[in-house]
């Protein structure tokens, strides 16, 4: 009896015991990989304040405002902006989901009110190229949007699409990550539309600020995306849409290169304010049609809904 009383209590003591390294282990390895993202975030903005001496920004649209970091505020915390890819695109009939009734008739009475006159008041931005393909070979395009913080190179990776959703400017893993495309995507921006991605730090970086669309004053306010390319062009958007849905790929469920699916998806844009979507800062007088590009800027929500994403959407004034 005192025998198997002795190794009962020996063995609850060897299970303490693994129990106590095992935790220490686990407590170890968490410590390792905070100080690694740490130095990985610090060491991608270094990069991003390197590569900004690649650039020398212009002058500013005066309809537009420059933002100080302090009136940005703080954004919301870090949340995977990857978009939930389906299994083939909806049908027709399927288009009317989350934007309301999709054969909505648009007022003939309303006027398109773009300012072609934006194109020559844009920016200019001498970009030094080869400098950037040293940083990183997958840089095609510069992204700014003049009155947030988004003023970025923009990559694309040629095999994986889910790359540089968790994968810094210098190739190391983590966040902030990049502002990026996918393969479904074309690199010359000739697409019906053209969706960018970017992660919603705590930080006022990458698309966070775009948060700041949320305000229908700043959708109605003439504000602009300006996108430099490699062979010199400055493509200027107009925003005219920013609001929220859901989460589903919608280069995936969207054939936007078929002319039918197109218009439906963008009567569905003008219709979001009909709905019950929390966030729908919609332009009516600025109404897209099947011979228009866009462009479409994704991040996660402000309350991390991982269902959700925010949108915000321009429509190409020099095609």
């Amino acid at each position: 009896m005192f025998f198997s009383g002795k190794h009962k209590n020996s063995g609850s003591g060897n299970g303490w015991l693994i129990a106590c390294i095992a935790f220490l282990l686990v407590a170890i390895a968490g410590i390792v990989w905070l100080v690694v993202s740490f130095k990985n975030t610090s060491n991608s903005n270094t990069t991003y304040e390197t590569i900004a001496e690649s650039t020398e920004p212009g002058e500013i649209n005066a309809n537009q405002s420059s933002v100080t970091p302090e009136e940005l505020g703080d954004s919301q915390a870090v949340e995977e902006s990857s978009e939930e890819e389906s299994q083939g695109g909806l049908s027709p009939e399927g288009l009317a989901l989350a934007s309301g009734d999709s054969d909505t008739e648009q007022s003939e009475e309303v006027t398109d009110g773009r300012n072609i006159e934006a194109v020559e008041e844009a920016p200019v931005k001498g970009i030094d190229w080869d400098k950037l393909h040293e940083t990183n070979s997958d840089i095609y395009a510069w992204i700014n949007v003049p009155g947030t913080s988004v003023d970025y190179p923009v990559l694309q990776h040629p095999s994986n699409n889910e790359y540089y959703l968790k994968h810094n400017l210098d190739g190391s893993y983590g966040f902030p990550g990049v502002i990026y495309t996918e393969g479904y995507n074309s690199k010359d921006f000739t697409d019906p539309n053209t969706v960018l991605y970017g992660h919603n730090m705590d930080n006022t970086t990458m698309f966070s600020t775009l948060h700041k669309f949320s305000d229908p004053e700043m959708v109605e306010t003439p504000h602009y995306i300006y996108i430099y390319t490699e062979d010199g062009r400055t493509l200027v958007y107009e925003i005219f849409a920013a609001y929220e849905y859901p989460s589903i790929h919608l280069l995936i469920n969207f054939d936007v290169k078929n002319e039918y699916i197109y218009d439906q998806y963008l009567r569905n844009i003008q219709n979001m304010d009909l709905t019950s979507t929390d966030v729908a800062n919609i332009r009516h007088d600025i109404t897209p049609s099947v011979n228009d590009r866009i462009i479409t800027l994704s991040t996660c929500t402000t309350d991390h809904d991982a269902s959700k994403r925010f949108l915000v959407v321009g429509v190409l004034l020099n095609p």
